[in-house]
């Protein structure tokens, strides 16, 4: 998304022994991208959370990418992974991730579940993710501190 290169095809062409055509100095970033991954799990314990989806519209426009196979009435199943998409989102900054939160939030909903939806554009309109500032334990440290109740 930030280099316009095409790493699955780099891989594939390098495992199928081609010699990787590409020099460090020939990747270029612009702007930046996050992805955030769906899952049917609640909120707070991250259990599985299996249902049908009652209400889908996924969110759209310049920069954004949804990764999923659900669609409006899809049972997601108690049997499987929890995820049900990916969200990707590129620009210039990193302040388009909570519009595309929101609106994915205010479009999904998932019988189990309606009542934090609204609460989940909270989780990229934070400082933290729009400034760079998070690492691996920052969503456990987010919920700790009441993130999704403020």
């Amino acid at each position: 998304m930030i280099t316009d290169i095409d790493l699955i095809l780099e891989q594939i062409r390098v495992a199928a022994g081609n010699d990787l055509e590409l020099e460090q100095s020939d990747v270029r970033f612009h702007g930046h991208a996050i992805e955030c991954r769906i899952n049917a799990e609640n909120a707070v314990s991250f259990r599985p959370s299996p249902g049908r989806i009652v209400h889908y519209h996924p969110p759209g426009g310049l920069g954004v990418r949804v990764d999923s196979a659900v669609y409006h009435g899809y049972a997601i199943p108690p049997y499987y992974d929890s995820l049900v998409g990916k969200l990707i989102v590129h620009g210039k900054t990193r302040r388009r991730m909570p519009d595309a939160l929101a609106a994915r939030a205010g479009r999904v909903r998932h019988r189990r579940h309606r009542d934090h939806a609204a609460a989940v554009p909270r989780l990229g309109a934070g400082e933290e993710i729009i400034d760079g500032q998070y690492h691996i334990h920052w969503l456990e440290e987010f919920l700790a501190r009441g993130g999704l109740e403020q």
